[in-house]
């Protein structure tokens, strides 16, 4: 199932951590393919900005449940975001695939953001 936006703009989710196995100096590396794949597809215009996110938070659970976090499994944690602009879920994906920190251990996810809070 394809979702269809008004927009063209696809939120990419990082998830995991580096694999086990790496030395620092191939995390590195990594990051550097990383800018270089997302400086070009900046060039491209088919990428917009995001932000790695910070290792400490809060969970909120309830009106009255605050705990630290987040403490989900390492696939689980959410290690940064941007955005794509594609035409389509299945473009944005093909984009998102490009990133060469997928090859270290690191999962992404894509979702196409809503502009309309009441679509479903």
């Amino acid at each position: 199932m394809s979702t269809k936006t008004t927009s063209s703009d696809y939120m990419v989710i990082s998830r995991g951590e580096w694999d086990k196995s790496l030395s620092s100096e191939e995390i590195q590396n990594a990051i550097s393919q990383f800018w270089t794949w997302f400086e070009r597809l900046s060039n491209e215009r088919k990428i917009k900005g995001g932000h790695r996110l910070a290792d400490e938070g809060k969970i909120l659970a309830g009106k009255k449940s605050v705990t630290d976090g987040p403490f989900g499994e390492s696939k689980e944690v959410v290690g940064g975001y941007w955005f794509m602009v594609a035409d389509s879920l299945e473009e944005a994906a093909k984009l998102a695939q490009g990133n060469p920190c997928l090859d270290y251990g690191i999962t992404v996810e894509v979702r196409p953001v809503m502009t309309n809070p009441m679509e479903s």
